[in-house]
């Protein structure tokens, strides 16, 4: 068996091995379930969002009425942008020119396989009368654009797209009954306490990391730990710039893990290539480093990030983009085992589902002519529900392509660089995990 653009492919790969170890139970108190299985799912979408400051502190200019206080989306598994959870069908994170014109243009075949874009919200901080602070959006208003700024970009959308109502679902708004907190006296919010975060940020499903160098961690937390990750160092960035920036511009995305019980997500970078055609030469020459000491540049696809509900043990067993950055073609064919494996058995009725929708992928990227998905994400995900309460039922699984931020195709905002035909990087990297998964398939039937 060889994998398109593989210079090992040689070596070919006979028969699968053992799958990785899984874990027994550990003590504590993560390490019992007491709810069911439908209420676990709607606790582990509503967490949150705090960040200790110690005393009082005052809110940033937002005093135009109700808001809606966004939360830690916790089953993030990869990506260093944090996602926010809006409401229990909308996602939102830190807007990019580029990515949310994509999201605009997007031709109608794509659309099956990437998020629904759903518009733009102001977000600034704001603090509570028990010493927190926290992140609320509202409704993005035009005449407000000199107040916000992108993130990596500084230059705004050649167009705004019509936003949908605020009013979000199965959560409270949150009403405004705050002082301002000036420019002055923004320096004065120290760091973030993450102790305080951990204890609020709580799903009623633990989550395990298994990390490269040293095995499972024996903590079992509430939370994906990447997702806390991601928020930290969001918050740390944003609170930095407080004194000079009063409101910032968030995207907002379908939630697609909303329909999921227990969402088992894998995050695969896509493509042999990782940097865009904007990136310095030291940002290209550190991407280009990346793929190349992975299998990006061998299968064009790498694990960027997972988590996977293990029957056995009643938690989430998670892996970084850190883990998935150092496994060779046999690692990473170990990996989508791992994910396709509850803790007691492998998943054998997700095979089908999953390969229909990748074909169905490759053949909708083929006709993109100049389309490049430069350092973008594909999602695999699907319900970690017990099948034997109804076998009789499809699984449930769904595609997605995600971070655009480096994206382009022909005509786009006249970039200087046109690429011709589809991006053939992506597809290689279709066309290997397809293979491997057929491999794993075939071995297991």
């Amino acid at each position: 068996m060889m994998f398109e653009g593989d210079p090992r492919s040689n070596s070919g790969v006979k028969e699968l091995p053992p799958p990785l170890p899984f874990f027994p139970s550990l003590p504590g108190p993560c390490a019992t379930l007491h709810a069911p299985a439908e209420h676990r799912a709607s606790n582990a979408m509503c967490v949150c969002q705090t960040m200790e400051v110690g005393k009082y502190v005052q809110s940033a200019v937002c005093d135009r009425g109700r808001g809606v206080l966004l939360e830690p989306f916790i089953h993030q598994v990869g990506g260093h942008s944090s996602m926010m959870r809006y409401d229990d069908h909308t996602v939102c994170k830190p807007l990019i020119a580029r990515e949310q014109r994509i999201y605009e243009s997007l031709p109608p075949e794509m659309k099956e396989f990437t998020p629904e874009y759903k518009g733009v919200v102001s977000v600034c901080f704001e603090g509570d009368s028990d010493g927190y602070i926290n992140l609320v959006a509202y409704p993005y208003i035009e005449s407000e654009a000199a107040d916000h700024e992108e993130f990596p970009e500084r230059d705004h959308p050649r167009r705004k797209h019509s936003r949908r109502s605020l009013h979000r679902t199965n959560s409270t708004d949150h009403k405004d009954e705050r002082p301002s907190l000036t420019g002055e006296n923004s320096e004065s919010v120290p760091e973030m306490k993450s102790p305080k975060l951990e204890l609020l940020t709580q799903s009623d499903v633990p989550f395990q990391m298994l990390d490269g160098n040293s095995g499972m961690t024996s903590e079992r937390i509430s939370y994906n730990p990447w997702s806390l990750r991601c928020h930290k160092q969001q918050l740390n960035r944003m609170r930095s710039e407080s004194k000079e920036r009063k409101m910032y511009k968030f995207l907002l995305l379908e939630n697609v893990v909303h329909h999921f019980k227990l969402p088992c997500v894998l995050d695969l970078k896509m493509g042999t290539r990782q940097h865009g055609d904007d990136a310095s030469e030291e940002k290209a020459a550190r991407q280009m480093k990346k793929c190349e000491q992975s299998t990006s540049a061998t299968l064009g696809v790498r694990v960027c990030g997972m988590q996977v509900f293990q029957m056995n043990t009643g938690h989430y067993l998670c892996l970084n983009k850190y883990y998935g950055r150092g496994l060779s073609t046999e690692g990473f064919r170990q990996a989508l085992y791992q994910y396709l494996h509850n803790g007691v058995n492998l998943r054998t009725d997700l095979f089908e589902a999953i390969l229909s929708k990748l074909k169905r992928l490759i053949s909708v990227l083929e006709i993109q002519a100049s389309y490049r998905y430069y350092s973008s994400s594909l999602l695999i995900i699907y319900d970690g529900i017990d099948r034997t309460v109804a076998p009789e039922m499809p699984p449930n699984v769904d595609v997605r392509m995600i971070d655009f931020a480096h994206s382009t195709y022909k005509g786009f905002r006249d970039d200087p660089t046109v690429h011709d035909g589809p991006d053939k990087g992506y597809v290689l990297g279709l066309r290997n995990l397809i293979s491997i998964l057929e491999l794993i398939r075939d071995e297991n039937q």
